[in-house]
């Protein structure tokens, strides 16, 4: 058979033949669909902020999403995390809380939230809510800072203030009144006529 009967059988059998383009699998407007969602889960991969993506269109919003920081900051892979509210993957259940989050977006929170290991992390949560083409809701997006240091440090400053305090033996007034250290005891001067009441008279070296 010639060549070129060979290379068009193959073309009938889905395989290109020599000098044609490859066919798309997916229409273009797909591909470019699937392309930005692969670019935009990589870039979210990428952040070093904790993440969560909640789906806004499921009648109970759940977590649809989170990053590798996220699993590291709370402790939950990404299996433990997906089809679970936010008040019961981090809030102790708290569905109010939870609500007013995502009800008043966008808007910054500083409140406590706690990790798979049951312990507390103060942190700065920060929800976003995202529409699609046609300005639905379609998720949103919590970033969640770390305050555990700053909290820290806040304690400490207040620890040194309270014992410097205590050493100066400084009672600390409300902040309308100044703040005053100890008072010393008045000193009563006498009238003058009693000042002179005693005084004798000098008498000059020769007299004596």
């Amino acid at each position: 058979m010639p060549l070129a009967e060979v290379a068009h059988s193959w073309d009938k059998g889905r395989m290109n033949a020599p000098g044609k383009p490859a066919r798309p699998e997916h229409a273009p407007a797909l591909s470019r669909l699937l392309a930005e969602c692969a670019l935009s889960r990589a870039a979210l991969a990428a952040c070093g902020v904790p993440l969560a993506l909640v789906d806004a269109r499921a009648r109970v919003p759940t977590v649809s999403y989170v990053n590798p920081a996220f699993e590291t900051f709370f402790g939950y892979r990404e299996s433990e995390a997906l089809g679970r509210t936010p008040a019961a993957l981090l809030f102790h259940g708290d569905n109010a809380l939870a609500s007013r989050l995502l009800g008043e977006s966008p808007r910054r929170w500083e409140l406590a939230a706690w990790g798979k290991d049951g312990s507390v992390r103060p942190i700065e949560v920060a929800a976003t809510l995202l529409r699609d083409s046609e300005g639905a809701p379609s998720h949103w997006i919590m970033a969640f800072s770390d305050r555990s240091e700053l909290e820290r440090l806040r304690a400490e400053v207040e620890s040194l203030k309270a014992l410097a305090a205590a050493s100066l033996g400084v009672r600390l007034e409300p902040a309308d009144e100044p703040a005053r250290g100890p008072q010393e005891p008045r000193i009563e001067i006498p009238p003058s006529d009693e000042l002179h009441a005693d005084r004798q008279p000098v008498r000059s070296l020769e007299k004596r």
